[in-house]
């Protein structure tokens, strides 16, 4: 209905998992309006609010429970736990809730996208050569480049092993579409940086409609077409790698294996202060389309 993914997948994966702490709202719950832990018997859900580990809560209530303060008990509840909630695409309703409640912007996430059939050219520095992502054998390289490359970051800059395991067990991963930048012998590679892409087969944000202005916006009709969609999923180069430049050729050569695919339609998501990245995207003629902002108590 709103053109977004109410719940992001790491969380569901949280969930399924039972790593996240939920908190559940039932139809009968609701002429108190009270955020409680449990719903049982006949209920139906209404609405839920679900936090893991010490990341932003995230929140959504069913269409047919809105405007009747679900939604301002669940946030409320979600911010006094967790101190933070996340907006996925900003629309005004949570706009105005986050004002009521006192909440403020604390970090902003764009989702951009672009629509493009054409191949984009790649010109790798002298040395480096693109190859797919082995598992087993590139799992340590890969992740200590990802260390380095994400460190400011506070979700992929903590991916592990265990984590890189579970993204790979998972039914979209496909190694072929997970490339790598590497130097040297085939017997001494380094990794120097990677373009991990990803495939959507339904689009989960059908609503997006990338703004020229780079302003945020949702049709509400949900008119993009429904998919396939794909993703530049994860792109890092090794702050400490020896070749500069890597980042433009990178970008070119997931674009390109995308589209080899037939995905002429291709998101990504980036901090709105990354400044140097969003430079690289708007190059390749992303647009901004969604933004998602984190709403906040104040300090």
């Amino acid at each position: 209905m709103d053109g977004v993914e109410p719940i992001s997948g790491h969380v569901l994966q949280a969930v399924a998992d039972g790593s996240a702490q939920t908190l559940l709202v039932g139809a009968r719950d609701m002429p108190g309006v009270r955020a409680k832990h449990v719903v049982g018997g006949d209920a139906t859900l209404a609405g839920v609010a679900v936090r893991s580990g010490d990341d932003p809560a995230e929140v959504v209530v069913a269409p047919e429970f809105r405007r009747r303060g679900l939604g301002e008990a669940l946030v409320r509840a979600a911010a006094d736990r967790q101190g933070a909630v996340w907006a996925y695409g900003n629309l005004p309703a949570a706009v105005a809730l986050a004002g009521r409640l006192g909440l403020i912007r604390s970090r902003e996430l764009l989702q951009l996208r672009r629509t493009s059939t054409a191949r984009d050219l790649m010109e790798l520095p002298k040395g480096v050569r693109i190859r797919p992502f082995e598992p087993g054998r590139d799992d340590a390289a890969f992740l200590a480049v990802n260390a380095r490359a994400f460190a400011w970051h506070p979700e992929q800059g903590r991916l592990d092993e265990a984590g890189l395991q579970a993204e790979m067990s998972l039914n979209w991963f496909d190694p072929a579409g997970f490339l790598l930048a590497v130097s040297g012998p085939p017997d001494a590679e380094r990794v120097l940086g990677f373009h991990w892409t990803k495939v959507h087969p339904v689009d989960p944000t059908p609503g997006a409609d990338p703004q020229p202005e780079d302003g945020p916006a949702i049709a509400p009709d949900g008119t993009q077409a429904p998919g396939p969609v794909g993703e530049i999923y994860v792109l890092g180069v090794d702050p400490e790698s020896p070749v500069r430049g890597l980042g433009t050729p990178l970008t070119a050569a997931g674009l390109n294996y995308l589209a080899d695919r037939g995905l002429s339609t291709v998101m990504l998501y980036v901090e709105a202060d990354n400044a140097s990245a969003l430079k690289l995207y708007r190059r390749f003629g992303f647009a901004t389309a969604v933004s998602n902002v984190v709403y906040s108590r104040p300090a």
